[in-house]
């Protein structure tokens, strides 16, 4: 087999999921074209890996153990990713970037607290009071 069909398979997954990343507003398809990215890149290094190791005496297979490492990591990120986005919709209720965007706490502009939120923290306040209470 040529070398130029596992790179041009290669460039067309990568190409899909940089589309897909840059595209995308949900996270958890932002987090699967990642991992079609790196897809790509495993894909490439096995396949460079093999043309070298036709033409070296002594092979190491050096490729294909930078793959395995890339799949260990894969799976860490796509682990924490995922735990990451369900705490996020748990709490915002959407797991749309666009809308998570605005994630630190708002300021009016003197630097004051907005309004709206010392009411949100009064009613937590209120609430956990109540809680106390009953317990």
């Amino acid at each position: 087999m040529h070398l130029a069909y596992p790179a041009v398979l290669s460039a067309l997954l990568f190409c899909t999921g940089l589309y897909g990343v840059l595209a995308r507003r949900n996270a958890i398809l932002v987090l699967m074209s990642v991992e079609l990215m790196l897809n790509a890149v495993n894909l490439n290094l096995v396949a460079f890996d093999v043309w070298l190791s036709k033409t070296a005496a002594e092979t190491l297979h050096s490729g294909q153990a930078l793959t395995l490492f890339t799949i260990a990591i894969a799976a860490a990120e796509i682990g924490i990713g995922l735990a990451i986005v369900l705490a996020v919709h748990r709490n915002r209720g959407t797991a749309d970037i666009d809308k998570l965007r605005d994630t630190a706490e708002r300021h009016g502009p003197d630097g004051d607290d907005d309004p709206d939120h010392e009411a949100l923290t009064a009613a937590r306040s209120d609430e956990a009071q109540k809680a106390e209470a009953t317990a």
